[in-house]
């Protein structure tokens, strides 16, 4: 069997393309513990996120808006 380093040496090899997809299939295979009311909690928060901007009451912004934003609370 192949040593981690010389997969690794194998693997950066590839070209981008290979890579990022190499890249993207690790990162699938890994298990992750998820905690069930964690989840659950934020299953309703984005449900409860998602029922304000349909009803109104918050107006959603686009992405760059949102980051400007950030960039000016944190200058000042």
């Amino acid at each position: 069997m192949a040593s981690v380093e010389q997969v690794m040496k194998d693997a950066l090899s590839l070209p981008s393309p290979l890579r990022a997809l190499l890249a993207e299939k690790l990162v699938e295979s890994l298990e992750f513990d998820v905690d069930d009311t964690v989840q659950t909690l934020w299953l309703n928060e984005a449900k409860r996120r998602r029922d304000e901007i349909r009803s109104g009451v918050v107006q959603p912004i686009s992405g760059e808006e949102a980051l400007a934003q950030v960039r000016r609370l944190l200058e000042s």
